[in-house]
């Protein structure tokens, strides 16, 4: 027994993996790598793997899905990206969702930072205020029913 005392004990806690704010912040980083990969070539195209039921049987192919770009230029060259979560555009500052940028040429850095930041935890209230609203929005008890009215 004097080996076992030399460790220290503690009571075991199986921490859960299912932690809402780091699945957000992988999601909006993946989001943000696609956006990347498409600043860095117009052409690509994300896959998705798709089960398929055919006379032969079961069997998985990729499909192409289209990705929307979180920026446009504007009338003036100048280019203006959006940080998109839950196809919302998250509010960087008090009534603020878009970043300037000079030229497209920007584009790939400005996404890195905001890929770090995401990282370290800077956007997690902005992230969960747009989850806040969409869910508050379709769990509403004031909504109006979709029931028909008849008139006789």
């Amino acid at each position: 027994m004097s080996m076992l005392s030399k460790l220290k004990v503690v009571e075991y806690v199986k921490e859960s993996t299912a932690n809402p704010i780091a699945t957000r912040r992988r999601k909006l980083i993946a989001k943000i790598d696609e956006q990347i990969m498409l600043a860095n070539d117009p052409a690509y195209t994300a896959v998705r793997t798709k089960w398929i039921r055919s006379k032969e049987g079961d069997k998985k192919v990729e499909v192409a899905r289209t990705i929307k770009r979180w920026w446009h230029t504007n009338i003036t060259g100048k280019t203006i990206l959006t940080v998109r979560y839950a196809n919302k555009a998250l509010e960087l500052a008090e009534g603020k969702c878009g970043i300037e940028l000079a030229s497209d040429s920007e584009l790939v850095s400005t996404l890195e930072l905001i890929k770090q930041a995401v990282g370290a935890g800077e956007l997690d209230d902005k992230i969960s205020n747009a989850v806040s609203v969409k869910s508050s929005y379709t769990a509403s008890p004031s909504r109006p029913s979709a029931t028909r009215k008849t008139t006789n």
